[in-house]
């Protein structure tokens, strides 16, 4: 969001499903449940009775039940048990056939309650009390529970308990016709739906018709102290990730780094998955960092350990059949230098001295994403790709912003291939400049989106004016309106001027008032005082109409939306939620947030607001049909050179031929797949979806010294190369080259 403030083996030939020459070949990860000891040669070995997250009752598996039952008991009627030969003492056949009718009518009985009992206890009982929750179950933790007929339920609906991985329970709740699936011996199956509403993951999602009702897992894989303040509590001196890891490393008492650990274990939960598709969303926007992949020797972060959870993310939401919107929100040497892209400070991507350095770890790491989210076990339920959060446009540079994402564009669609099917759209960032000036962006382009972030909080305006006023339309004061006149014909005609535009983020946060909202250092300014905002227990009726009628207009004017965020974590002085306005689980509860949010569409025009309307029909090639993946020769000739021409944030008369570059030599990181047990009778893949992609990665040159990557903006520009075997603080091998190829074959198809 904006705010102010293991050693590996290479290989040398293609491996099992396409893996890429000279990429390591690591030891398989356990998807449940993740494990920091992952990168251990042995991983540790994990009972099929731990596994699974499946549900005790399904009504959507009553029919196949009733079949077997019923057949079983019908058959058992068929011959019933008489009495045997009674001689001459038995009696009269007149006689006889009274008993026999009565044995045939008890025979019905047992087979209509053989029927009647399973529906009721497994289809009707759950449906007519869908409210009530389990706290317990006969099965073992993390398996499923039997049906009547011993098989394991995969799939349910309203009122089904599910059993998570260690064994609890929960009720899934969704009225909105949703129902999720989770099949073991096939973990990629994709029939699972949240919402009457909303296709399934194996049904195509169509731009312009189908909405999007999306929530960001803010917080969870990149920490931001105001998402999660109890964490920066425990470190005062801490105000970004950066120096949180630093001093977390070094409090080996409370646990070290394991403690980011353990957030990723808690803070987002299966059950929370499950609830946001019981409130009708369909989207979850997941930012991750890069050291999701690696981190480099000068980086404290947490290498690699985030990356299980991440998968684990991905398989809950297939499983409530939710899309994902994977959001690459941090980027080596701070594409913004907010809090949230790991280091506060300076921006160091694109920009001074290390800016082309660190643009080739970026293109690598988005690289490496893109070939695992291609596969087919992935697609489906990553169909967005942000590449990359939030860059501040203003100081990076428009051109050289463009030349990023033509090359970003060029390199993934060479992965790919071209056009709908082949990998994920591609989101990009507005830079904060807003959509207008995106118009004719890269036409021809294979399916790119363009992302935006509107919040009023951040517009440097006092934004006092009363929200808490009215009721009905007349409640929240001039917000809603204004958040009508503000996004809704921008976005309207942006989709037809760029192509699909969605919303990443937004919350009814209209005022900067929230715990750390901006930095652990920095303070809130909004009248007389925050302390009103800072807990929501103090709102009123009135107070909440008025959030709900923003939030209503808020959702109507931007049409395709990501609110931030889903959840906010308790502070530790108080233990509440000290920024209630970016928290939607808070607004589901407190009711200021909408429990259907299709009750928003209309809001703009009932307040007088009328834009012109978007007709749902895009251009073939914004959305990967005819013509898509040949770039207009104009926006090449502007924009296709790679590296860009000039880098921004140079001193004067700076020789860019010289500055710092890497070299392509390092096995390339791949990201592996889960590990699943039992195991899958289905292809899991390997991480790697283009074998005919061997490249290396970049790494620093052997005997070449380098200044600070995250601050050297200041730093001057090296005068001289720096030779193999000489050490020339600052200066590179070679001139300024990529690390990672920029393949042009994909424009001419």
């Amino acid at each position: 969001m904006s705010s102010s403030y293991p050693s590996s083996r290479p290989v040398s030939q293609v491996e099992s499903y396409g893996r890429a020459p000279n990429t390591p070949s690591q030891d398989p990860w356990l998807f449940e449940p993740p494990r920091a000891t992952y990168l251990e040669q042995t991983p540790e070995s994990v009972s099929a009775s731990s596994r699974g997250s499946l549900a005790l009752h399904s009504g959507s598996n009553s029919s196949p039940l009733l079949v077997g039952d019923g057949r079983r008991f019908s058959e058992a009627s068929a011959t019933p048990v008489l009495p045997g030969n009674l001689g001459s003492s038995r009696k009269p056949s007149i006689v006889r056939r009274p008993i026999c009718w009565i044995i045939a009518l008890v025979a019905l009985i047992i087979a209509a309650a053989a029927v009647v009992i399973p529906v009721y206890f497994f289809v009707i009982k759950p449906r007519s009390n869908p409210s009530s929750s389990s706290t317990s179950s006969s099965s073992p933790p993390g398996t499923s529970s039997p049906g009547p007929t011993g098989k394991s339920l995969t799939t349910g609906g309203n009122g089904s308990v599910i059993t998570t991985s260690d064994g609890t329970t929960f009720t899934y709740i969704n009225n909105f016709g949703g129902s999720w699936v989770y099949d073991p011996k096939d973990p990629f199956n994709n029939n699972a739906q949240p919402n009457s509403w909303t296709p399934p993951l194996n049904t195509s999602w169509t731009w312009g018709q189908d909405k999007v009702y999306g929530v960001n897992l803010g917080g969870l894989f990149v920490l931001e102290p105001f998402i999660s303040p109890a964490l920066f509590q425990k470190y005062p001196a801490a105000i970004d990730e950066w120096t949180l890891s630093t001093l977390m490393a070094a409090d080996t008492a409370s646990g070290g780094l394991n403690q980011i650990e353990d957030h990723y274990k808690t803070f987002i939960t299966e059950q929370d998955i499950a609830e946001m598709a019981g409130a009708g969303l369909n989207w979850i926007r997941l930012p991750i960092p890069f050291w999701a992949i690696e981190k480099w020797d000068f980086e404290p972060f947490l290498e690699k350990v985030c990356w299980p959870y991440i998968l684990r993310v991905l398989q809950w939401a297939r499983k409530y059949g939710i899309r994902v919107n994977l959001d690459f929100h941090t980027i080596p040497g701070s594409q913004n230098g907010y809090n949230h892209s790991g280091k506060e400070g300076s921006i160091n991507f694109l920009n001074g001295v290390m800016g082309m350095a660190n643009a080739e770890r970026a293109l690598n790491y988005i690289r490496i994403i893109a070939e695992f989210i291609s596969q087919p076990e992935w697609q489906p339920v990553v169909p967005v790709f942000s590449i990359m959060n939030e860059p501040i446009l203003s100081t990076i540079g428009k051109d050289q912003l463009t030349s990023f994402y033509l090359a970003v564009h060029d390199m993934i669609r060479d992965i790919t291939g071209v056009g709908e099917g082949h990998g994920a759209y591609i989101a990009i960032h507005d830079g904060f400049q807003g959509v207008a000036s995106w118009a004719g962006f890269l036409q021809g382009s294979d399916r790119i989106i363009l992302d935006t972030h509107p919040y009023f909080a951040f517009n440097g305006n006092s934004n006092t004016q009363p929200i808490a006023t009215g009721t009905g339309l007349q409640a929240g004061g001039i917000w809603p309106t204004t958040a009508c006149d503000a996004w809704a014909d921008s976005m309207n005609a942006s989709q037809t001027a760029f192509g699909v535009t969605i919303a990443g983020e937004f919350s009814n946060g209209y005022n900067p008032c929230g715990l750390f909202l901006t930095g652990t250092t920095g303070t809130s300014s909004f009248g007389p005082s925050c302390s009103l905002f800072l807990d929501s227990s103090q709102w009123n009726q009135t107070l909440k109409d008025g959030l709900m009628e923003f939030t209503l207009a808020s959702m109507d004017a931007l049409q395709n939306w990501f609110y931030w965020t889903w959840k906010i974590g308790n502070s530790s002085t108080t233990n509440t939620v000290e920024a209630p306005l970016w928290s939607y689980q808070l607004g589901l509860q407190g009711g200021w947030i909408p429990t259907d949010p299709r009750t928003a569409l209309g809001t703009c025009a009932a307040l007088g607001v009328s834009p012109q309307p978007f007709n749902g029909q895009y251009a073939s090639w914004q959305t990967g049909g005819a013509g898509a993946g040949t770039i207009a020769a104009t926006s090449l000739a502007m924009y296709g050179q790679y590296p860009p021409a000039s880098i921004n944030g140079l001193t004067s008369g700076a020789n860019q031929a010289l500055l710092p570059t890497y070299t392509s030599t390092s096995p390339i990181p791949t990201l592996p797949p889960p590990s699943f047990s039992p195991t899958p009778t289905v292809s899991i893949g390997d991480g790697w979806y283009d074998s005919a992609d061997t490249g290396l990665a970049p790494t620093q040159v052997q005997g070449c010294s380098y200044p600070d990557a995250w601050d050297a903006v200041g730093s001057a520009v090296p005068t001289t190369l720096c030779p193999p075997g000489t050490v020339v603080a600052g200066v590179s091998t070679t001139p300024i080259t990529t690390s990672v190829s920029v393949p042009t074959a994909r424009r001419a198809r």
